[in-house]
């Protein structure tokens, strides 16, 4: 009885041991890591360079409005800001008394050129007077009359009204009412606000990569929409008190006013590479990023060149394998050789 008993115990003992042991087995794989991963794709992203200015008239929407004549500041009808519609009336200026006398000096002179005139015209008739002399009384006639017409247009002759010539806003303002003014003192400034442009600034660097007709989206400071816009001028040159390169992007019509502070996002060019979310790149302890790819269910740290950002998506460069994924979520995890078990797949942006 005893002998079958310890035959039973050997038979059960081998029994155990020839059984698979899945612990031991599972052991022998290594450590997996649970990932998300997201398509490694060939793409571009906009160079873009920001900007930040003020609106401001171009040089054909701007007009500064100035005195043709010494004289006295009559009804002021505008103020700054207003808006004007094209012929209203903006100043009305009085002829100084300077002017005035000039001018009734200008109507006695005409009217003794004409006098002389008509007399030298009978004396040359009765052959009393040389052809010579005739020509200088006409002369007379006509120097008086151009001498007359000028200080008319000056407004010396009465009451003269500067007028809007174009539909305008108005920016500055010096003539006020009861102050004399010089010949060509500025009185106001007109802005066509269907000629504007963001008047900006950026460093030569990034000024050498631009160019005119580059396309640009300007947001006005307290707005949310992005309006586009186009470059007009690129500096080829920095301004001495700034260091600055000046930049103007010409503005759609009715959508800013003078005065505003923007700031631009200029696309400057298209940089081509491998497009992957910014989440993807990790720094390891120098400071060098990387992504980690999975290359068939093993993960593979590739040091990459970041050439670009833009709206959380990056164009990198470096010895990627095409068509291996790279991991998006649980990457810091990860070592090279070490094994990946996928969660889900995450989205890879857009190609642009």
């Amino acid at each position: 009885m005893r002998r079958r008993l310890i035959a039973w115990v050997f038979c059960l003992v081998l029994c155990a041991v020839a059984l698979p042991r899945p612990a031991a087995a599972a052991s022998d794989a290594g450590p997996s890591v649970l990932v998300t991963l997201t398509p490694l794709r060939t793409g571009s992203l906009p160079h873009v360079v920001v900007a930040y200015g003020t609106v401001q008239p171009s040089n054909t929407g701007s007009r500064v409005m100035m005195a043709a004549e010494s004289g006295l500041i009559g009804t002021v009808s505008v103020r700054i800001g207003q808006q004007v519609a094209a012929g209203a009336t903006l100043v009305e200026v009085l002829p100084s008394p300077q002017s005035a006398a000039a001018y009734h000096q200008a109507l006695s002179s005409l009217r003794v050129a004409n006098a002389l005139e008509r007399s030298t015209h009978k004396l040359f008739t009765l052959h009393l007077a040389t052809a010579a002399q005739l020509a200088a009384a006409d002369k007379s006639v006509l120097d008086a009359q151009a001498n007359l017409a000028a200080l008319r247009a000056s407004g010396a002759a009465g009451p003269h009204e500067l007028r809007a010539p174009f539909a305008a806003v108005v920016t500055a303002l010096s003539a006020e009412t009861g102050t004399i003014v010089n010949t060509g003192s500025p009185l106001l400034t007109l802005t066509s606000p269907q000629h504007l442009v963001l008047a900006a600034g950026v460093v030569p660097a990034q000024a050498l990569t631009m160019a005119a007709g580059d396309a640009a989206e300007v947001q006005a400071t307290g707005a949310d929409e992005w309006i586009r816009g186009r470059v007009e001028m690129s500096g080829a040159a920095s301004i001495a008190n700034s260091g600055l390169v000046p930049v103007q992007i010409r503005l759609p019509a009715g959508r800013f006013m003078p005065g505003q502070v923007a700031r631009a996002r200029i696309t400057t060019a298209q940089v081509k590479g491998f497009l992957v979310p910014h989440a993807a790149i990790l720094v390891n302890e120098r400071g060098e990023p990387y992504v980690v790819q999975a290359v068939q269910g093993i993960a593979r740290k590739v040091p990459v060149s970041i050439l670009d950002e833009y709206h959380a998506q990056d164009i990198i460069s470096g010895a990627l394998e095409r068509g291996a994924p790279v991991v998006l979520a649980g990457d810091y995890q990860l070592d090279n050789g070490m094994r990946i078990r996928v969660a889900r797949q995450g989205a890879g942006g857009m190609t642009r």
